[in-house]
């Protein structure tokens, strides 16, 4: 599908080993009766993904066809050490086919709603496709065509307006504060030094809520509870060292053709030595245990000298705990059980809008946060230097023109407004992060430029023919079909208000 915010092996590769895994914790938790809540982010884009049928039934066959290498594995590896990892490995992919078809039911939305109605999950909306917003402040619109979009996608999944509102890569500026008001949203979360740099600087810094200008209610990310110093744990799996780059090509020919891809065979552990899946899990939950000690620790001196309950907001991407940290899952449900223990019983692990309801909210700091984000050195460099730039003066020169189309057809009907609703499409799809991301990191660079240039030149394409009086019916049905994100889209969120 040309609109996936990455390739599709890797979209399958997150489910298969982030998102089911994920469920799979909170089933366990439920069964133990161990209480749980955390805040869920889902982008809009990533749900029309998660709910398309031909992606669904693709998904299938990548599962099958994975199961079958597995199989084959066993034998290969038959007498020699691997083959154990290789069993335990043809087994998950088994019971995960069951998971996803019978226990799941194919539907990760409506797993993800199920936890939301037992109040486990507190979902947040982000933008539409997850742009980074401070970029185009200057021209409201497109961040109001954004967030409109998007309160439209959640409603259709979720069913319900959304508390919180999940900044694309915590990316603040202060000009944002005021669509945040003007679309209603309790709170946001911000980057620490947002708070740390603000006007006046929060007093209480990361570790307690403030009120921006307008009323916004803002969480910090606290840089001292992140997860990333767990990873790289020697007996943990070497999530980039995969069987299908060592193996003959003729022996992965019959399910994956002539390309090498991953099998989610990973035989090493960071030492070189061979996985060890009891000795990795031990490990995560002694790191658990640490971090909880840690935090403890951190939120009692804290509280010493402020009279609130002090916070420690911890934000980590899904896509990272299993795919690229298989021992994240352990991690993440130890946290849960340790802190369920009553050695921590001073500590709770609760959803920002729960912990933010047991405040009292006019002893919130009204401060200006300032502009942040959450990639290297906190500010923008990832989505803008000499890797990206050059998207920008495209893009900001296709925005005013989808806002000058919604000034000139406000009320369109049929084909016109198929084609107008089309243009709105290509523009929300261009301005993903993800794409200048890609570029920047040089993962999977070349097709984040085809991405952006195809859009780009999708709505070009509309934009003449709607000044020429003439578009193609099947070329427009075409596009329609391949980029069939937001079916319900309008083009008026584009227009400007009056």
């Amino acid at each position: 599908m040309p609109w996936t915010p990455y390739n599709e092996e890797r979209l399958f590769e997150s489910i298969f080993d982030s998102f089911l895994p994920l469920f799979e914790i909170f089933d366990r938790l439920e069964a133990d009766h161990v209480p749980f809540q955390l805040g869920v982010s889902f982008s809009p884009s990533l749900c029309f993904l998660l709910s398309d049928e031909d992606i669904l039934k693709r998904f299938d066959d990548w599962l099958n066809k994975r199961i079958d290498f597995l199989k084959q594995e066993l034998t290969r590896t038959d007498n020699a050490p691997e083959n154990a990892l290789a069993q335990m490995y043809y087994e998950e992919a088994v019971d995960k086919k069951l998971q996803w078809t019978i226990r799941y039911e194919r539907n990760i939305l409506k797993t993800l709603e199920y936890y939301q109605k037992k109040g486990n999950v507190e979902l947040l909306m982000t933008a539409a496709t997850h742009a980074f917003l401070p970029f185009y402040v200057y021209y409201p619109e497109a961040v109001q065509a954004q967030i409109e979009t998007a309160i439209g996608a959640f409603r259709r999944f979720f069913g319900k307006y959304p508390l919180g509102f999940f900044l694309p890569e915590i990316a603040w500026d202060p000009d944002i504060d005021r669509f945040l008001r003007a679309y209603n949203f309790g709170y946001t979360i911000m980057d620490a030094h947002a708070f740390a740099l603000g006007e006046p600087p929060a007093s209480k810094g990361a570790f307690y809520p403030i009120r921006t200008s307008t009323g916004v209610f803002a969480m910090a990310r606290d840089t001292g509870a992140q997860f990333s110093a767990y990873p790289g744990a020697d007996c943990y799996r070497d999530n980039s060292r995969d069987v299908a780059y060592e193996l003959p090509k003729e022996t992965l020919k019959p399910f994956f053709g002539n390309r090498r891809t991953s099998t989610g065979c990973k035989y090493y552990a960071h030492d070189k030595s061979l996985y060890d899946p009891d000795l990795a899990a031990t490990k995560a939950r002694s790191q658990a245990r640490a971090f909880l000690d840690m935090q403890s620790e951190r939120l009692h001196k804290v509280g010493e000298f402020m009279p609130e309950t002090p916070v420690s907001l911890c934000v980590c991407d899904a896509e990272d705990l299993g795919r690229s940290w298989r021992e994240g899952y352990y991690f993440v449900e130890s946290l849960f059980r340790e802190t369920n223990a009553s050695k921590n019983a001073g500590v709770r692990l609760l959803c920002p809008g729960k912990y933010l309801f047991d405040q009292e909210a006019d002893k919130f700091e009204t401060i200006t946060p300032s502009f942040s984000s959450s990639g290297i050195n906190g500010y923008a460099e990832m989505w803008l230097d000499s890797s990206n730039d050059w998207m920008y003066s495209h893009m900001i020169r296709a925005i005013e023109r989808m806002t000058e189309l919604a000034e000139r057809f406000p009320n369109e009907s049929c084909i016109k407004e198929r084609a107008l609703n089309q243009a709105a499409r290509e523009i929300l799809l261009a301005q993903d992060s993800s794409w200048p991301m890609m570029l920047y990191s040089k993962e999977y660079a070349e097709y984040a430029g085809k991405q952006i240039e195809g859009c780009l030149q999708n709505f070009t394409t509309i934009y003449e023919s709607l000044g020429n009086g003439h578009i193609s019916t099947e070329w427009l049905t075409n596009l329609e079909y391949d980029h069939r994100i937001f079916p319900n889209i309008n083009y008026r969120v584009f227009r400007k208000n009056q």
